[in-house]
């Protein structure tokens, strides 16, 4: 009983020290598949944020268009091949500051595929059937927060889900660089 009203304690205090943001966030992803020797695929990434914490610890789910893929040259021809995939990621982070303006944060991510295109010399397809639809992943990073509500980040997406890639193997994983800006603020 003591645990459940420290519980219900620790849960108040956290409610009513509470800090609100809704803000957009963007930048530029490097994206490749994991046990390859592909070359990264520069892309964009792009969405909105809602924080909600203290100063000290925050959760921030999201949601944002990203761009990911890989680059390869075709054997023997050496042609290059670009295959490019858009999902659509919602993460859910718990971002701990540990100095007034720094912070690292780690979550799930959840990401649908909502598109993809393949290009190659003579031969373009957009058919999505030939990787799975769904990645379960996590991301991990660091983040910089500057007055009036501008913030910068550095982010690793890690799939954890097969993406059975024409029955290979294979994971996403992005780095991600990207710049945030506070909407709304209720402190």
């Amino acid at each position: 009983m003591k645990k459940i009203l420290f519980l219900f304690f620790a849960f108040g205090l956290m409610a009513s020290t509470a800090q609100a943001q809704f803000g957009i966030r963007a930048g530029l992803s490097s994206a490749n598949f994991s046990d390859t020797n592909y070359k990264a695929n520069l892309g964009f990434h792009g969405g909105v944020y809602y924080t909600l914490g203290t100063e000290f610890l925050s959760i921030e789910p999201g949601i944002q268009f990203a761009q990911k893929g890989f680059e390869t040259n075709q054997v023997p021809s050496g042609d290059v091949i670009t295959e490019s995939f858009n999902y659509l990621d919602v993460p859910v982070l718990v971002r701990l500051s540990f100095l007034p303006g720094l912070n690292v944060f780690a979550g799930p991510q959840a990401s649908m595929l909502v598109s993809r295109k393949r290009e190659e010399p003579g031969n373009n397809q957009t058919a999505t059937d030939i990787i799975k639809g769904y990645d379960i992943g996590g991301v991990v990073g660091i983040g910089a927060s500057f007055p009036m509500g501008l913030n910068f980040q550095l982010s690793y997406d890690l799939g954890m889900s097969n993406l059975n890639y024409y029955d290979a193997n294979v994971k996403n994983r992005v780095l991600k660089l990207s710049v945030g800006y506070d909407i709304y603020r209720r402190y």
